[in-house]
């Protein structure tokens, strides 16, 4: 079982592991990608943790894929990894 996904301050990200075909696969996603994708019209106040813990589905899909795709660990979300937000 994998770890619990922790803030990573030095790197600005979140990060966290998937099971991908049995194994735990490391990944991680930035502050600012968490924010342009899921809280777009936030200031400053974005909880980063949080907001990974409310699309943690959507993030671990997004790492699946990327994994199927050829990708190796630790595996780094941007943007154009995840879901357009509804508008």
């Amino acid at each position: 079982m994998p770890q619990p996904a922790f803030w990573h301050d030095d790197s600005g990200s979140v990060r966290f592991w998937v099971m991908v075909d049995g194994n735990a696969v490391g990944a991680s996603v930035s502050r600012q990608t968490l924010h342009h994708r899921f809280m777009p019209g936030r200031t400053d106040d974005d909880q980063p943790l949080a907001t990974y813990t409310a699309h943690a589905d959507l993030l671990h899909d997004a790492v699946r894929r990327r994994v199927a795709t050829g990708s190796i660990e630790p595996v780094m979300l941007r943007e154009h990894d995840l879901p357009q937000p509804p508008r």
